[in-house]
């Protein structure tokens, strides 16, 4: 059974930085991409960057390209988000998710969640 745990969220000003971490378990990750959401209020689960386990290829929102990068450490099964130049709109539950085979956007294409980490960006 996958389990996804997220940690790492909290408030921070706009212009500061935050690092997400979410630690992986229960599979080997090798043919896995894995990814951040996010969910604000009355909006959609927001795809905000995946990266492909085995390769390293990522791929990110509009909205946060060239602020957030993401990664992994394959010894450690864990994933970063590492959150630069934050702004309130980044303001969400920041959630880990994994899918078998290649990156996708839509939400409703990965099958395993973390319960999801806080990220509160003041202005």
């Amino acid at each position: 059974q996958v389990q996804l745990v997220e940690s790492g969220g909290g408030l921070k000003q706009a212009g500061g930085s935050l690092r997400l971490s979410c630690a992986a378990s229960g599979r080997t990750f090798s043919n896995y991409a894995l990814g951040w959401f996010r969910l604000t209020p009355g909006k959609e689960r927001e795809f905000v960057a995946a990266i492909n386990w085995s390769s390293g290829i990522t791929f990110y929102a509009d909205s946060v390209k060239g602020r957030f990068t993401i990664s992994r450490d394959n010894a450690k099964n864990t994933l970063y988000l590492q959150m630069n130049s934050l702004k309130p709109e980044d303001t969400a539950v920041y959630y880990c998710a994994a899918r078998l085979g290649y990156i996708r956007t839509n939400y409703g294409d990965y099958n395993y969640w973390g319960q999801g980490t806080q990220v509160t960006v003041s202005s």
